[in-house]
């Protein structure tokens, strides 16, 4: 494997290492949390807490990685000096990512109410704005489309913005039952989505071939399954025999 490779599995590396198990441990404390406030469950106080806390980070954590994912992509789709757009594009698509961070990090700050709303539409609108650019590949962008349900892509973007609603709605999911109930919801959706991402994620892996394999895996014809044949292998020239001494 290459250094692209490499950063090519980054993403479904940090996937499996940290979000998912992440994923497991605030769904946990959200059910003790919820089994502690109803039914008067003997539980640590701090459950609830726990599992904002957690949550928050899982929340930042998806971002990130999603983010991490479509630098790569962006990146690495074309050798640096074949990229389309030049230095002027480079540097818009880096500002572009700048700004999504500092909004996810102001996010992480504010407390009024309007200014959260504004920081998470900012970092949802950074990454579909990345999303959209042409290196990066999606199966559809037709939502009347089957393969538009099936696209690892979207079902990303979604769970991003299910987590930045979450992220900045905490304090109403606080203290009021209406907003934790709509919590609860977006929380069954994300769960729903992030196993869908493990299966299309999976799947999307076995599509992509390590960077030498990618000019001859390139020229196949995915409808068809058919393949270009393979060039013969130039014949090894015959040794000259040693003359024979006296």
């Amino acid at each position: 494997m290459q250094t692209i490779d490499w950063l090519w599995i980054l993403h479904p590396a940090l996937a499996v290492v940290l979000i998912y198990p992440l994923i497991g441990m605030v769904a946990r404390l959200g059910l003790q949390a919820r089994k502690r406030r109803v039914d008067k469950a003997a539980l640590p106080p701090t459950t609830g807490r726990d599992h904002a806390d957690l949550g928050q980070w899982l929340a930042s954590g998806v971002v990130l990685l999603v983010l991490v994912a479509l630098t790569v992509v962006i990146a690495t789709k074309e050798p640096p000096g074949a990229f389309v757009g030049g230095g002027s594009r480079a540097l818009q698509l880096l500002l572009v990512l700048i700004g999504t961070l500092v909004s996810l990090l102001a996010l992480w700050r504010v407390k009024a109410k309007g200014y959260r709303l504004v920081f998470a539409l900012l970092t949802w609108a950074g990454v579909l704005g990345l999303g959209a650019q042409p290196e990066v590949w999606r199966l559809s962008d037709d939502p009347f489309s089957p393969a538009f349900w099936q696209s690892h892509y979207w079902a990303g973007v979604a769970v991003v913005g299910l987590m930045l609603f979450s992220l900045a709605a905490r304090p109403e999911i606080l203290r009021d039952l209406r907003w934790r109930r709509l919590h609860l919801a977006a929380s069954v959706l994300a769960a729903v989505l992030f196993v869908a991402q493990g299966i299309t994620g999976s799947r999307d892996l076995l599509e992509i071939p390590l960077n030498w394999q990618k000019p001859t895996i390139y020229a196949c014809d995915p409808v068809k399954r058919v393949c270009p044949p393979f060039a013969p292998a130039a014949p090894t020239p015959a040794a000259t025999p040693a003359p024979s001494g006296s």
